[in-house]
């Protein structure tokens, strides 16, 4: 069973030099050298928008040319190919309608401004923040897609074909919240790539029970934390760096959780390796762990950074595509925390560490 995150939601010299022009469709790619880094931005479908909206506010018509700018635009196109994906309802007509609507075109000023400074990011940093939590050779192919829509959610999509992570046009994240957001995406496609290849041996791992086989696939959404991790730049930055003082303060509280999340995670696992749970039943705990940043995120996070902590991001990274090798390295970082610290960090069960070990 594969739990599929898109419906929720060192050393790189290498790539250090990358080449960019900004014209948004913008393309970020790396020299030559690497051509294993593709980063493109495009922002047509935000445009034609907000230059609807800039002929409104001025009482300027409106004419048919204008909707099919937006209706052609590849952001357009691609985010209702994702929406119809879903059974989502999402019609040119409504659409219209949202476009047109007061509330919209009163926020066209701060809509315009909120595009303008995203595309002052500094892609560079974004991409190699990313690279610095992936094994050297990493590939991280991706378009962005700053959007105004009417839901404000942000997600991945076809992150196994033409890999897209759409951005909510939100005026209340800053830029410095959207480069942390960027690379916390970017993370996960190169993640995902890095890892593709034992993931696909595990699965296909016939020696391998099919309880165990799921377990060791469920350890693959700590990548939540991972890029957490990732995303902020290095485990003394606190994850939150960049957000609000609420996001902040929820992450703090559930941080304060994590023995006993950490505790309720391993019982999950547990549980599949018994037989006690169903195929339903394990998608619905799963799900239920990711949260707002639930679990899946705090105790990935704290994992990672024990580990980079202890023995360094080289280690780290050797370790992230090995599922026993991930919570093996982990307890031995936690057990030498714990002896030399005042709190105590849980630690992965022998009998969980043996029979995930078992083929």
């Amino acid at each position: 069973m594969k739990i599929n995150r898109s419906i929720v939601l060192s050393n790189f010299s290498s790539i250090a030099l990358i080449s960019f022009t900004f014209l948004c469709t913008t393309v970020f790619t790396a020299q030559p050298t690497d051509s294993s880094i593709e980063v493109n931005i495009v922002c047509d479908q935000a445009n034609a928008v907000l230059a609807i909206l800039a002929k409104r506010q001025s009482n300027q018509d409106i004419i048919e040319q204008d909707w099919q700018q937006l209706f052609s635009s590849e952001g357009y196109t691609r985010l209702k190919k994702r929406e119809t994906s879903f059974r989502n309802t999402f019609t040119d007509e409504d659409f219209r309608v949202f476009v047109l609507s007061d509330t919209l075109v009163g926020k066209f000023q701060i809509l315009k401004t909120t595009l303008e400074k995203w595309k002052g990011i500094d892609v560079n940093k974004i991409v190699n923040r990313a690279l610095a939590y992936l094994q050297k050779g990493a590939q991280i192919r991706a378009k962005i897609y700053p959007v105004i829509k009417p839901k404000t959610n942000s997600f991945v999509f076809e992150t196994t074909k033409d890999p897209a992570i759409f951005i909510y046009l939100d005026p209340a994240t800053t830029q410095q919240k959207f480069e942390n957001t960027l690379s916390h995406e970017l993370h996960h496609i190169g993640y995902e790539n890095s890892c593709a290849a034992l993931a696909i041996k595990i699965s296909e791992d016939s020696t391998i029970s099919k309880s165990t086989r799921t377990v060791l696939e469920l350890v693959g959404i700590f990548g939540e934390g991972f890029a957490m991790l990732a995303a902020a730049g290095g485990p003394d930055i606190h994850p939150h760096n960049t957000s609000n003082h609420a996001d902040r303060a929820r992450w703090d509280g559930d941080m304060k959780n994590f023995n006993d999340d950490f505790k309720k995670i391993e019982q999950f696992f547990l549980d599949i390796l018994d037989n006690k749970l169903k195929s339903n039943e394990i998608e619905r705990i799963a799900y239920s762990f990711f949260g707002i940043q639930g679990p899946w995120y705090t105790v990935g996070w704290k994992m990672s950074a024990t580990i980079e902590k202890k023995y360094g991001r080289a280690k780290l990274i050797e370790c992230l595509c090995d599922p026993r090798m991930l919570l093996l390295t982990y307890n031995q970082a936690a057990l030498e925390y714990n002896n030399s610290e005042p709190d105590s960090l849980v630690l992965w069960s022998s009998s969980l560490i043996e029979r995930i070990a078992t083929k």
